[in-house]
Parts: C-alpha cells; structure tokens; sequence
C-alpha cells in the first residue's frame, strides 16, 4: 500500500488485485483519509456479490463495499466482451460531505 495515497481531505478507496479464479478475485483493500490508513481484504464474484474484511468506520467501509459491488457487477459483462474481468487496480476518491 502507498503512503502517497493519503489525501488532505475526504478519503482514497484502493483494491490491489491479489488473486482471481475465474468469477472470484482477491483483492487487498485500503481506505486512506487525512488521519488513519485502514487494510483489509476484498472477495468479489462475478454475480456482483462481495465480501470486505476491513476494520474501518461504518461510512467508509459501505463506500469500499459499494466500489467492490461496482466492481464486482461489470466482472461478467467485460468477460462477455472478451475483456479481462478484474482490473488489477481500483481507486476512487470521495470529497468530504456537507458540513464537515
């Protein structure tokens, strides 16, 4: 994971593709924000299902769970269309919300 990646505000949702089979892949997970840097892991299956192990906030692990499902969901379609499946990265970026 990369310290870079620490944003001066709002938060950086990263996946590292670790592993895939077919319609399952592996994926480190990192949730970085101004103050603290999470870890974990992310499964995702071409059906669009995921499960995120990551000891984060509540809010930031439903915005890694949702970059997953994104992820997870076009997995068939690219397959489909004779592209690969899991890109061996994704990040994202979310700015702070109203009122912080």
């Amino acid at each position: 994971m990369n310290r870079d990646l620490t944003p001066t505000e709002g938060a950086r949702f990263l996946l590292e593709r670790e592993r895939e089979d077919g319609a399952t892949a592996v994926y480190k997970a990192a949730i970085y924000t101004p103050d603290a840097t999470f870890e974990g892991v992310a499964t995702l299956n071409d059906d669009g299902s995921v499960a995120v192990d990551i000891a984060a906030p509540a809010e930031a692990t439903e915005m890694l769970t949702m970059v997953a499902r994104l992820t997870a969901r076009a997995a068939a379609k690219k397959r489909a269309d004779g592209l690969p499946p899991w890109p061996p990265r994704v990040l994202r970026w979310k700015g702070p919300g109203r009122g912080e």
